[in-house]
């Protein structure tokens, strides 16, 4: 009927009162106009009756909230999606001719009848969809490939897709692989390998491996895998740089088992982000010489960190800590130890305080402690952004604690001369936390009790608790150790003293938890900032010469409340380039932009930020661009991966030569595939303004009506 395969009218309440609602209507109506004063026609009354039966028909109609249902059946054809790798390897040349093979099959394809509609796809970097008359503008450039949007694109399809056939040479350079959410999607992938999947002669900068952070004048050690396919026996160098200079080199003869493992001792001179190379000399008859070089950034901390523990008196938590810092060469310690009010056991007080990187406050201030040195240390910390290690005993005085209260994770009210003796007992979500799991759960259990001072402790709620208290083995509620990051300022409390006994009572048991964490902290407490003010990144460390280069910013105010009104100027040089960019805002501080540069080099880069005329920051980085171009590394065709997703989607993998073959399999695939899809579409009567203007002007023309009568 209409078209539609089924029509219905439903009602909010029960059709029955709707009936007798309706008859009531009638009989009344009937009723009201079966005398009237003055005696009107007979007709003029059947017709008054008629318009206020009418009248509270749709009246209670809507009330009675209808909603009309149309249900319509529509015949879907199959849809047979085509998504073509337009990527810059499609252009490597093998010998498989792969530009050809691809065009050459999209020809075959648009010319074949295969049921249903077709549709083409594009992909690399991106996804976008293609008319059949503008694939042979293919280019074949994309900076890299992502196999994972080709997934979005179909979830996100509302057609009755039938097959699916990627042409491709199945090499991922960014992005996952799809296996699982492609085989949840039920539709079978009919793939294209185009390419040559056999092991040419070349040799290949496999793996390295460093740490992101190290010390300046500090060894370490980089480490490097070298692969090689015919080439055993051949002598090649190998060199380490940093930027252009040369720090290293090492001759290697390439060993028969086809794998050569390398060590470079790289000392940093000076602290910073410093871009590392590592380049292995290139053989004739190479099948590639691009993937002979690595190039990475790491990042260099100052040579050595000075520490500073200022203690409240003498005692053994000092001489612990002290002894198990300075077993780390990179850290300087230093201290400060008060022997009575205003005055310290060593010299130079202000000296040591102006260069310290991070204090430790151990029982300390007391009530003894001159307010003008812990005014002092207040300013350095705020200042400076130091970072601040608290050990908490009831000597330590509340009331000169709240000078630097600010910068602690707790508030202390009240600090007793009474103790409990607990144990920790590390909270279970905080077993990743990197001051904790260099140690197992069993080792913290096993250490001895420590005093805790009764004291009256609020954990502030930007305070993390990462160990609360045992007492006689019964869990309590009580913090042990609490830590802080808001921003550029951390900081760590540990609620208790004599912590020395953790580690001269484990000592026998081989536990180095007590070490373990001083140094577990020290790295926090000196890592570099997470949370700044003002945050700006590249997506990556190193694009291809025209790859869209993204930059993403954050901006907050001094309360970490994010800013998105202001202005953020970028300024981007390298090799014979400076321009400067505006990052746009897309609101909740956030802000993004992005441009492409072709000339290879490092490149740097440097935010400032303006807000209401005033300059809130800056940030800066680095990035790189040619010297990576993922696309280029690998020449061999990966069947194995376009294979493995045919087989998990139920569907099959097809070589250049097989073409002919797909296409039949694509026909046959799409034989009867066509399904029906029932629509259903609500319309809600009750909420029509027609109906409601509908009953007033049957009203209106009742009461006209009555009026001209002579009728109340």
């Amino acid at each position: 009927m209409f078209g539609y395969e089924n029509i219905n009218l439903t009602f909010s309440f029960n059709l029955i009162f709707f009936i007798i609602s309706l008859l009531i209507i009638i009989a009344y109506s009937v009723y009201v106009y079966k005398y009237t004063l003055p005696p009107v026609s007979r007709f003029r009354r059947f017709f008054l009756a008629f318009i206020r039966i009418i009248a509270l028909t749709l009246l209670v109609f809507i009330i009675f909230e209808p909603t009309l249902v149309l249900t319509e059946k529509k015949i879907l054809p199959p849809v047979s999606l085509f998504f073509i790798d337009n990527s810059k390897s499609m252009q490597i040349n093998d010998g498989s001719k792969r530009t050809e093979v691809v065009n050459r099959f999209i020809d075959d394809i648009i010319n074949t009848d295969v049921k249903g509609e077709k549709k083409f796809y594009s992909f690399g970097s991106r996804t976008d969809a293609v008319a059949a008359d503008s694939l042979n503008k293919l280019n074949f450039t994309e900076p890299s490939t992502n196999f994972a949007q080709i997934i979005d694109i179909i979830r996100n399809s509302d057609d009755n897709i039938s097959t699916i056939t990627i042409i491709s040479d199945g090499v991922i350079t960014d992005g996952s692989t799809p296996f699982y959410s492609a085989q949840r999607l039920g539709i079978p992938f009919f793939n294209l390998a185009v390419g040559d999947s056999s092991r040419k002669k070349d040799i290949e900068l496999k793996n390295v491996l460093f740490n992101e952070y190290i010390y300046a004048q500090t060894p370490t050690a980089i480490n490097a895998v070298i692969t090689n396919n015919g080439f055993a026996g051949k002598n090649v160098s190998a060199g380490l740089y940093e930027g252009s200079n040369l720090i290293s080199q090492k001759n290697i003869i390439l060993d028969k088992s086809g794998v050569n493992s390398l060590s470079f001792e790289y000392t940093p001179v000076e602290s910073g982000e410093k871009k590392i190379q590592i380049k292995v000399s290139v053989l004739d008859n190479e099948a590639s010489a691009l993937n002979n070089n690595k190039s990475f950034f790491v990042n260099i901390l100052d040579n050595k960190i000075n520490i500073l523990l200022i203690a409240g008196s003498p005692g053994a938590d000092l001489t612990f800590i002290k002894n198990s810092l300075t077993e780390d060469p990179n850290l300087k310690v230093n201290t400060l130890t008060q022997i009575s009010p205003n005055r310290f056991l060593e010299q130079n007080q202000n000296l040591l305080l102006d260069s310290a990187d991070i204090i430790y406050l151990i029982d300390y201030p007391t009530q003894n402690s001159d307010n003008g040195f812990l005014t002092k240390v207040s300013d350095k910390l705020r200042n400076k952004n130091i970072p601040l290690f608290l050990l908490l005993s009831s000597d330590v005085s509340p009331l000169k604690l709240k000078t630097i209260e600010d910068l602690l994770p707790i508030s202390v009210t009240q600090i007793e001369n009474n103790y409990l003796q607990v144990q920790p007992n590390p909270e279970f979500n905080e077993s990743s936390n990197p001051l904790l799991n260099h140690s197992s759960e069993s080792d913290w259990n096993n250490l001895p009790p420590i005093p805790q001072a009764i004291s009256n402790i609020k954990v502030k709620p930007e305070g993390r608790v990462i160990v609360k208290t045992l007492v006689s083995g019964q869990p309590r509620s009580n913090p042990l150790i609490v830590t802080k990051n808001l921003g550029s300022k951390r900081s760590i409390v540990v609620l208790g003293n004599e912590i020395w006994r953790w580690k001269l009572q484990t000592a026998q048991k081989n536990i180095k938890l007590f070490d373990s964490f001083l140094l577990s902290s020290n790295r926090w407490l000196n890592a570099p900032d997470e949370d700044k003010k003002i945050m700006i990144r590249t997506s990556k460390k190193f694009y291809a010469a025209g790859e869209p280069i993204d930059f993403s910013a954050q901006v907050y105010d001094d309360l970490f409340n994010p800013l998105s009104d202001a202005e953020l100027k970028l300024n981007i040089s390298g090799p014979e380039y400076h321009d400067e960019i505006i990052l746009s805002s897309i609101g909740n501080g956030l802000y993004e932009g992005s441009l492409s540069l072709t000339k290879n080099g490092d490149y740097k880069f440097s935010g400032q930020v303006l807000f209401d005329n005033k300059n809130l920051g800056y940030d800066n980085g680095t990035f790189n661009v040619g010297d990576v171009d993922p696309e280029l590394l690998e020449s061999r065709m990966n069947f194995d991966f376009l294979n493995q997703l045919s087989i998990e989607t139920k569907g099959k993998t097809y070589v250049n030569t097989n073409t002919d073959q797909l296409i039949g399999d694509l026909i046959q695939a799409n034989q009867d595939l066509s399904k029906e899809k029932i629509l259903t579409s609500e319309i809600r009567l009750w909420s029509s303004e027609i109906l409601l203007i509908l009953v007033i002007v049957l009203f209106s023309l009742e009461w006209f009506i009555r009026k001209r009568s002579g009728m109340l």
